[in-house]
Parts: structure tokens; C-alpha cells; sequence
């Protein structure tokens, strides 16, 4: 049996089993939970995406350990319209999906998500406004967000390095660990506002909602998760890059 290591992130540590899986093993207990949650969402989950997804299986417990067959492709670099209109589709069958039975699964539900947010959005306004020179902007973006709606299932981390191409197609979408009953607008934020024209276009034509402004909203609060991250850490070099992002704007 062949192991070559792929990597490890602050969740888990990975690795390429005989070329063909792909071995999770947990670095901390609350990363084991979130494993065990995949290893019971993503096989239910498959059925309803119109793209692959990686479709786990608990193969131990201490630590928490979960194995899926290798999804072939590269992580996605430029797409165009044709792959904006894939992510466009991917995105609506995803929102689609029944919360109610995702939940039942283990999917953090929506009284939960509020319950982060709520706590999250605290902290901004205690450690991360006072910091700021002119915080009125941030704090109406945030009062906006407060009441977004937590309705359907969402990835919460679509990146381009988390979705697989091969020959012009979407071949998979990765890294399901922030999972969770969410706001839509969430998963549109790189879609809409990190690519080329055309391509955001195709993901609206697909979709079927615009969610831009609210989208826009997220993607200008984000950097303070890394404000309190920082904050959290000791990290001072992270705290002032992240202020200064959000000083601009």
C-alpha cells in the first residue's frame, strides 16, 4: 500500500492512499465531528448535485479518520462562461436541496448558524469597530447582514482551489467542512465578485437570483473573522493587514 502525503490544513491531515484514495484524518477533536458530519452528508448529498462531490466513509475513530475515492481534475484557475453557467447550476440544485433532511444528517441548522453569527457579529462590534478610523460603513454592512436569512444548505467556503476541472468540466467540488444551514448570498460571493464579467453573468443566468448586493456585504465583512482571528492568536501582523483592508473599503 502506497501513502504519499498531500497536505495538512488547521482541520486535518491528508493523504493519497494506493493513487486512488484520498485519506482525512483529524489533528483535533472538533475537526473529528466535522469529518463524521461529512461521512454522513456527502453520500446523501451526491444525489441531488450535478457535479461530483467526495463521498466519505468513517474508517476510524481515534482519531477520527474518513476515506474517499480521489476526484481527478485541477483546481479551477480562469473559468469562463460555459463554467460560470456549471457553477450557476451547482449552486441553485445546492440551495435546493432539503434542509430539513440535510439537518437531520447532522447539517448545522439555522437556529445554530444564527447563534454564530449573532456571536460573531458581537465581537465586531466590541473589537473590531472601535479600531476603525471611520467605522459607519462596516457597522451598516453588518446591521444588513444581522437579519440575512440562514434558509438553505450552503458550502461556505467556495473558493477556486475548492472546485475541480478537467476538459472544460466541473469534476468536483471540495472541502465541505463549513457546511452548514446558511445564506445563499454566501456561496455567490466569489462567483459574482472575484470573476470576469461574463462569467458572473452566466452564474445569474443560471441561478436565477441576483444576490450581488448582498453578496458584496459578506465579502466586505469578511476580513473581520481575521481581525478577531488575529486577535485570538497574537497575531498582530494579521490584525493590522486585516484593518487596513477594511479601512479600504
Amino acid at each position: 500500500m502506497s501513502r504519499v502525503p498531500l497536505g495538512s490544513g488547521w482541520d486535518s491531515d491528508a493523504v493519497l492512499v494506493d493513487g486512488r484514495w484520498v485519506e482525512r484524518t483529524a489533528r483535533r477533536p472538533a475537526a473529528g465531528a466535522g469529518l463524521e458530519r461529512e461521512a454522513r452528508l456527502l453520500p446523501w448529498l451526491a444525489r441531488y448535485l450535478p457535479v461530483p462531490v467526495p463521498e466519505p466513509r468513517l474508517i476510524g475513530r481515534a482519531p477520527v479518520t474518513v476515506r474517499h475515492a480521489l476526484l481527478r481534475g485541477a483546481a479551477l484557475d480562469a473559468p469562463g462562461s460555459d463554467l460560470g453557467a456549471a457553477l450557476g447550476a451547482f449552486l441553485r440544485a445546492l440551495h435546493d436541496v432539503p434542509l430539513d433532511d440535510a439537518v437531520a444528517r447532522g447539517l448545522p441548522g439555522p437556529d445554530v448558524t444564527r447563534g454564530w453569527r449573532d456571536r460573531a457579529f458581537a465581537r465586531f462590534a466590541a473589537e473590531v469597530l472601535p479600531r476603525l478610523d471611520d467605522p459607519g460603513p462596516l457597522h451598516a454592512r453588518l446591521a444588513r447582514l444581522r437579519d440575512a436569512p440562514a434558509a438553505v444548505l450552503v458550502h461556505g467556503d467556495l473558493r477556486p482551489e475548492h472546485v475541480l476541472v478537467d476538459g472544460g468540466r466541473i469534476t468536483g467540488v471540495l472541502d465541505w467542512s463549513d457546511a452548514r444551514a446558511g445564506d445563499p448570498a454566501k456561496d455567490l460571493v466569489w462567483p459574482l465578485l472575484e470573476t470576469t464579467p461574463d462569467v458572473a453573468a452566466a452564474v445569474l443566468a443560471a441561478y436565477g437570483a441576483d444576490l450581488t448586493d448582498r453578496a458584496r456585504d459578506w465579502r466586505a465583512v469578511a476580513p473581520c473573522y481575521a481581525v478577531v482571528h488575529g486577535l485570538d492568536t497574537g497575531d498582530t501582523a494579521l490584525v493590522r493587514a486585516s484593518l487596513e483592508h477594511l479601512a479600504a473599503g
